[in-house]
């Protein structure tokens, strides 16, 4: 890469969480109408397999599938199954309000990551955009004075955690091989892995719930693409941030599918976790000038 499209980064962002966010209502859903976690992961990788197919083959074309980075990917595989038990699992043992709120630590890990083992340039700007943020989800949360089981909240620390470790190894991998690449082989490799435990856990299931399965796999597929072109485009310090936006989604679904209505703390809060992504965003704009990409010399490859 020649330079990372920051602006561009920022909107698959965006453009990922809207999708996320859906599919986890659907996660949701689903389990209420007797799906496990085995199923929503099993589903969840094999309808975006046709999806990545197609993507590509319309785009770059399925040669652009071939690579020579088997552990790259492995590795990715391996991540990514196991932050998807922690993130499914805090949707599952969460509501869906409270799995959002602890998402909202991803830039924090994040942050530290991507400027230690990425040697991304984070000033202070968005260190403050961040620590503003994060200011503004405690604010929403309420530590202490709302009840979150403690298996509950480890569970969501440790899929927030798992989602900046995904974002970094997406950033390295970027550097060689396309988006849908990615996604392909990460799709491909974890539908057998999953097979395995789904075959002791199969259950049938009404027509709308079977709807709901495979729209988590297709939704989750789309979100996929996104996700991974944003990390490919723009610093992992620059787009993560734009999970705040996941708040106007939690909200919007909490309303409208599970009756729940936002508390006066998370309007508060709210206006303070949107503000710090979207001055993440003028302030890329302002600069004009992309951040320097991390050449393959620089970090080693996973």
């Amino acid at each position: 890469m020649q330079g990372d499209q920051i602006l561009k980064g920022i909107l698959l962002r965006l453009f990922a969480v809207a999708c996320l966010a859906t599919m986890s209502a659907l996660i949701k859903l689903a389990e209420m109408r007797g799906a496990g976690l085995v199923e929503t992961m099993f589903h969840r990788q094999l309808w975006a397999v046709p999806l990545v197919t197609a993507w590509v083959a319309a785009g770059l074309g399925l040669g652009s599938m071939r690579t020579r980075r088997w552990g790259a990917h492995a590795a990715r595989t391996a991540v990514g199954l196991t932050g998807m038990v922690f993130t499914f699992g805090a949707v599952l043992r969460l509501t869906l309000a409270e799995a959002v709120t602890f998402q909202f630590t991803v830039p924090i890990f994040a942050t530290i990551l991507g400027a230690v083992l990425l040697k991304e340039p984070t000033g202070r700007h968005r260190w403050g955009a961040v620590i503003a943020g994060f200011a503004g989800v405690l604010i929403v949360a309420q530590p202490g004075s709302t009840h979150i089981p403690a298996f509950g909240a480890m569970v969501g620390l440790l899929a927030a955690l798992f989602v900046a470790i995904v974002a970094i190894l997406l950033r390295q991998i970027g550097k060689t091989e396309a988006t849908g690449t990615t996604v392909f082989w990460f799709s491909v490799l974890s539908v057998p892995v999953l097979a395995i435990p789904y075959a002791f856990a199969f259950k049938a299931h009404d027509p709308v719930t079977w709807a709901m399965l495979v729209g988590i796999g297709l939704i989750g597929g789309v979100g996929q693409l996104a996700l991974t072109g944003s990390v490919k485009h723009a610093p992992v310090s620059a787009v993560v941030p734009m999970d705040y936006s996941s708040l106007i989604w939690g909200t919007l679904y909490g309303w409208a599918i599970f009756g729940m209505w936002p508390s006066a703390w998370t309007w508060l809060g709210a206006p303070v976790i949107i503000a710090s992504g979207l001055y993440i965003v003028w302030r890329e704009r302002r600069r004009g000038i992309p951040d320097p990409a991390v050449t393959s010399a620089e970090m080693e490859p996973v």
